[in-house]
């Protein structure tokens, strides 16, 4: 590099097939001019954040699971909460999962979070960015890329109100009447939030999720920059999985409903393309928790854009079949999915998480009674329910906010039946293709938590508890205890599913019909030296499957053999069937 910051001719040469790749990409988004200006900037960026020794890219394998957790979900008096987590993850988690996703732990005025005010900070009473990079030392660790709103206490906002010029229009302002009826949100209430810059005028900023969250404006090239610098940061401090937070709603075009545009689309294969380039293992996930069809949109090509997609269908979906005790629709459903073009992304499957349980991803899937069926129980259930608006002046229900153990049983319910749900729910998820991903809560068998509801006066409250980490190992270890009940069942099934050839994410696989009370799902690994067939029951009943198959075959869970002209499920019974020699 020259001290003017210009690359040396070698180095210019080097980026020159990147800088045209990038600015194909912004010439969907800019015009041509500052298409290509930003195009060399960004090249300058990836040269200068390149990651030596870790140039391998990554390969999807059975052994990827995930672990979804705040930074401080465990506690243990004065420690720094990372340092627990590792510590924990060292004894409890490390043959279980491959990679964690530790959510914002960013200094944030807000939403758990979720409002970042310093992109480029740890949060004090969390450790530093030492802690974060051991941690990243142990597994494949995911970072939250909240770019696509900022806290109004981040230095950018405070910048923009003060009317620095290094923040002018990084945010957007619109008139106060302004026709934004198009306009697709996730939360009830205006558009808008009305604020006062430095010289008194009114600014009314967008704000897509809250007043404390105004959106990020794109238009400006600077804004590109500025964040295309954080997530290489993030890449610097070790980060291999990069999560992109309410992406879909990137690009704002008044007069439109301002969702999955098409320079949306198009920058996060920017994004993708750089960070390969600065990094070749690092993976892109995209978070938008929208209609499937228009979920799975964010895979691109299959090799382009997002490597895993939330499989935001799936948590409803199974719910409802264990609630109905009828998997016809999960199935039906199911059948219907194909693998994404070019063999390079896949789902990222998961029924819980920090959010509620969604219910956009399966309109036009489930029923209005079917998605009511659900709303009830999870109130039934000590949950509650969060409201969207639905663009005609009303509101629709847009998740539950419930523990998943609590929205699949009662709280009069035995807990034998509460484990067996819950686990024939994971066995469900695990043994879908893709990656799956584990909740912290519900790998550790929380319940809803009333209390810190109440305590935090939001909803989502309910299933973000903390822990003290020296109670819940003695829990855990107890096996008379629901916690140690559950974690010692979920461990076995990670554990044979991590050694499953037959489950890589990308490997073929076909669900069949074999009755409405049971979910049944074939596997192959790539090179096709295996096959299993995995059973879940749905059902309260004892149920006797005929596979269709003749013979026997052993359950990878247990060992034991079963005749595959009437394989016996309990209760919410699951069976991992080696069928390669059937």
């Amino acid at each position: 590099m020259k001290p003017d910051g210009t690359p040396r001719p070698a180095a210019a040469a080097a980026c020159a097939p990147r800088t045209a790749r990038y600015a194909q990409l912004l010439r969907q988004v800019y015009d041509a001019a500052t298409a290509r200006t930003l195009a060399r900037q960004i090249a300058r960026q990836v040269q200068a954040a390149a990651c030596a020794g870790r140039r391998t890219p990554h390969r999807f394998s059975e052994d990827d699971v995930l672990l979804i957790t705040y930074a401080d979900t465990l506690l243990d008096g004065a420690v720094p909460p990372l340092k627990v987590l590792r510590g924990f993850y060292r004894r409890r988690l490390k043959d279980l999962v491959s990679m964690v996703h530790v959510l914002p732990f960013f200094p944030s005025t807000s939403d758990d979070g979720f409002a970042v005010a310093d992109y480029r900070a740890v949060r004090d009473d969390l450790g530093g960015w030492a802690e974060v990079e051991a941690l990243a030392g142990e597994c494949a660790l995911m970072v939250d890329a909240v770019i696509n709103h900022a806290s109004q206490g981040s230095a950018w906002f405070q910048g923009y109100l003060a009317g620095d010029p290094a923040f002018a229009d990084f945010f957007i302002s619109c008139p106060p009447h302004a026709s934004l009826s198009r306009v697709v949100r996730p939360r009830p209430g205006p558009v808008l939030a009305r604020f006062e810059d430095a010289r008194g005028r009114a600014r009314h900023v967008w704000a897509t999720f809250s007043r404390d969250q105004l959106d990020l404006n794109y238009a400006n090239p600077k804004v590109l920059l500025a964040v295309m610098e954080v997530l290489l940061d993030y890449v610097r401090h070790g980060a291999r999985l990069i999560r992109l937070d309410a992406v879909a709603y990137l690009w704002k075009e008044p007069g439109t409903d301002c969702i999955h545009r098409p320079q949306t689309h198009a920058l996060i294969k920017l994004m993708r393309a750089a960070l390969e380039d600065a990094a070749a293992d690092v993976l892109i996930v995209t978070e938008t928790n929208v209609p499937h069809a228009d979920n799975i949109a964010y895979f691109g090509a299959g090799d382009d854009e997002a490597h895993m997609v939330y499989n935001f269908a799936l948590p409803p979906l199974i719910a409802h079949a264990i609630l109905a005790g009828d998997a016809s629709v999960l199935s039906a459903w199911a059948q219907t999915l194909a693998p994404p073009a070019g063999g390079q992304a896949c789902f990222l499957n998961f029924t819980a998480s920090h959010d509620g349980v969604g219910l956009r991803a399966v309109e036009g899937i489930l029923s209005e009674a079917g998605c009511a069926m659900l709303a009830r129980a999870a109130q039934a259930h000590g949950g509650a329910v969060s409201y969207r608006a639905d663009g005609a002046g009303g509101e629709a229900v847009y998740e539950l906010n419930c523990s998943y153990i609590d929205l699949l049983s009662a709280p009069d319910e035995a807990d034998a039946v509460r484990l067996a749900r819950m686990l024939a729910a994971q066995a469900v998820m695990l043994a879908m293709p893709g990656v799956p991903a584990m909740y912290i809560h519900s790998l550790l068998g929380s319940r809803n938590d009333l209390q810190r509801m109440r305590d935090h006066g939001h909803k989502r409250a309910i299933n973000r508890s903390q822990l003290d980490v020296r109670a819940l190992e003695d829990a855990l270890a107890d096996p008379g205890t629901f916690r140690g009940q559950l974690f010692a069942a979920l461990a076995r099934l990670l554990r044979v599913r991590r050694a499953t050839a037959a489950f890589h994410p990308l490997g073929a696989f076909k669900v069949l019909a074999l009755g409405a009370g049971v979910f049944a799902i074939r596997r192959h690994s790539p090179d096709g030296s295996q096959t299993v067939l995995a059973l879940a029951s749905v059902s309260p009943r004892a149920q006797s499957i005929d596979t269709g198959l003749s013979g026997q075959a052993r359950d990878l869970l247990d060992g034991q053999s079963h005749d595959l002209a009437a394989v016996q499920l309990a209760p919410y019974g699951v069976c991992w069937l080696d069928i390669t020699a059937a």
